[in-house]
């Protein structure tokens, strides 16, 4: 047959192995419960408020007091109904940035909301209304604090983990604890106790996901809204050092700008060659975090750098169609609103995404592919101008495909290939740009061993 499509891995399977032992330890690699419910909802969105909203800030002084605090009322309804419009399922609210100021009535400290002009318990409001709206709840609570005097010491600790404790147990449910290692360069060295914040979260809430200095959901590597060609959840385990994470995190308020503009970190991270030379596995899927806007925090002056729909529709196709989950941050601003210019971008997000999938031509699920299966091909009705493929494997059995070609059916009876892909994983979103055929082929060049395609879906 023309196009090769006999060369797939029933046949060569471009040269590696198919099976044998080592692909064993590859593929017995796979999520936990709380990793597969996070890749049915691979879209949420970050808050960043706080402190610095309220000071025109991406980073606190240390010596804020709470009556630099001046918000008085926030509008916590619209904020996640402008979340939810865009597509959304969660969102993560910065309970507590790098300044120290607590946005909820902590008995463990004096610098938060109860001491502002701010009536109430923003964690509280948030939280209640995204239980209002059917919407997931997760918490940012930073381990480097600048204005609490026991930051380095070992009391910290457990300041740190009593606030934790508050969040974990007052405000329901919660999907993801974030943490990271960002702090000044300047900052006291500091070991965290890292594995008794885990402990806490594990015991606290059992199906949170811990993300990036955690054990759970792997930092891309940039703020870019930047993915690699090859996205892979079977990784060695030494990437789960929270300490690595720390160093490679942001250390300085200048430094945003910078992380921005780099693709990645390290390129490969899961490919055979790479897996071969590490003996301890694990399944560490990425999240890609980014801002809406230039900053993290509102400011006036940043109005004008809010991202397109369509810009950060190609960063949703990017990473939640390249087997990442994404973390799309917007800050509400110092009026307690999230801004319109925002929430306009969020609407029409929304709108394009719904428009990937809301004109089906075909959806199969396919299940463990066969040594018959090494191409599917599919016909159509009649001629369709395709827009989109979306490919899913059955994560519950790893990560298997390592590279695949998509071909469409011109109207002439001609195969032409449109897309050329590595790994698939939880979903690949394929745009095809509304060429017209007759029908499609889809070849898997190389596995680890059997296949197993949860579903393929083409699109109008």
């Amino acid at each position: 047959m023309k196009n090769n499509f006999n060369n797939n891995w029933t046949t060569n399977n471009n040269g590696y192995p198919l099976n044998g032992s080592e692909v064993e330890r590859y593929i017995s690699v796979t999520p936990d419960e709380n990793q597969l419910r996070l890749a049915c909802k691979p879209y949420y969105c970050f808050m960043h408020f706080g402190m610095n909203t309220a000071t025109a800030r991406e980073w606190g002084a240390g010596n804020e007091t709470p009556d630099d605090f001046t918000i008085k009322s926030i509008n916590a309804k619209q904020w996640v109904s402008a979340i939810k419009a865009s597509g959304a399922t969660g969102v993560i609210l910065t309970c507590k940035h790098h300044d120290g100021f607590c946005l909820w009535e902590s008995a463990y400290t004096d610098f938060s909301v109860k001491n502002s002009a701010f009536q109430g318990d923003i964690v509280k409001m948030v939280s209640d209304e995204c239980r209002r709206q059917n919407m997931d709840f997760g918490v940012y609570l930073s381990p480097w604090d600048m204005h609490d005097k026991r930051y380095g010491t070992d009391a910290y600790n457990d300041y740190f983990c009593n606030q934790l404790t508050e969040l974990l147990t007052n405000y329901g449910e919660v999907f993801e604890v974030w943490f990271d290692g960002a702090k000044g360069s300047n900052a006291v060295k500091f070991e965290y106790d890292w594995d008794r914040y885990f402990e806490l979260v594990r015991r606290l809430q059992p199906n949170a996901n811990i993300a990036i200095c955690g054990p759970d959901i792997r930092w891309v590597g940039n703020e870019g809204g930047k993915t690699r060609k090859s996205e892979y959840s079977v990784v060695p385990s030494a990437l789960r050092d929270t300490e690595k994470t720390m160093k490679e995190s942001q250390q300085s308020e200048e430094q945003a700008s910078a992380l921005q503009k780099y693709s990645s970190t390290d390129e490969d991270l899961g490919s055979r060659s790479v897996l071969e030379k590490n003996a301890h596995l694990c399944w560490y899927p990425a999240e890609v975090d980014v801002s809406i806007r230039r900053g993290w925090f509102y400011s006036k002056n940043e109005n004008i750098t809010v991202k397109s729909a369509k810009k950060l529709f190609n960063i949703y196709i990017d990473s939640v169609g390249n087997n990442c989950t994404l973390l799309l941050n917007v800050p509400p601003s110092d009026k307690g609103v999230i801004h319109h210019k925002d929430v306009k971008a969020l609407e029409k997000l929304g709108r394009l995404i719904s428009s990937v999938t809301e004109k089906p031509i075909m959806i199969q699920k396919l299940g463990e592919l066969t040594e018959d299966n090494g191409y599917i091909e599919y016909r159509f009705d009649s001629v369709k101008k395709m827009r989109y493929v979306v490919i899913e494997e059955d994560i519950r059995y790893s990560q298997r495909v390592e590279a695949f070609d998509l071909y469409i059916k011109k109207p002439d009876g001609k195969y032409k290939q449109v897309y050329k892909g590595t790994v698939i994983g939880s979903k690949k979103i394929i745009p095809i740009k509304g060429k017209k055929c007759i029908g499609a082929c889809f070849v898997i060049r190389q596995s680890r061993s059997n296949p197993v395609i949860k579903s393929i879906g083409f699109y109008e």
